[in-house]
């Protein structure tokens, strides 16, 4: 195997250059497959259970649309499945008391008991998948994760006027 073989263990970040956005990439959907597979017997599927997450994260009373931009989806999809997760009776959404338009997502108790079961389960499944890394790796892999997020906020911001100013140009 080559030293720029992204299997490799000894591989050097300076041969990357932007496949470890890839390799993040992958690992990601690997991951969440592989909690896929082990919520399945809960009767979830991939984007049940990462809106259930999601939902606990941002609190109960979240709204939509809120719930849509944590999870980087359009709201059509995100309402097709809030509708299974409300036919299971996991959760209800209720019409917000200042504006009418906004929906707020609430647990219902076979929803709390639920998301209790996917947490053990999620528990168990983070350190079969991180246990095998040192503390300090795991330290190391999650503040570089943080500065790589935060480096591409800032160039999307960076970014975003010169884009719109050239738009508006065309």
């Amino acid at each position: 195997m080559s030293s720029h073989s992204l299997g490799s263990s000894q591989v050097n970040y300076h041969t990357f250059d932007l496949s470890i956005s890839l390799q993040m990439g992958r690992v990601h959907r690997i991951c969440r497959d592989a909690v896929t597979a082990a919520v399945e017997p809960l009767g979830l599927t991939q984007s049940r259970w990462t809106a259930l997450v999601h939902i606990d994260y941002l609190s109960e009373g979240v709204t939509q649309l809120e719930l849509a931009q944590s999870l980087g989806i359009e709201m059509p999809s995100l309402t097709r499945t809030l509708k299974q997760l409300e036919e299971q009776a996991l959760i209800i959404r209720k019409t917000g008391e200042e504006d009418k338009r906004s929906k707020h997502i609430y647990f219902t108790e076979k929803g709390r008991a639920l998301l209790d079961q996917l947490q053990v389960l999620l528990i168990d499944i983070k350190e079969k998948l991180y246990g095998s890394l040192s503390h300090q790796q795991m330290q190391l892999m999650a503040s570089g994760l943080v500065e790589i997020e935060a480096n591409a906020r800032k160039l999307i911001n960076d970014l975003t006027p010169i884009n719109e100013s050239t738009q508006s140009k065309v």
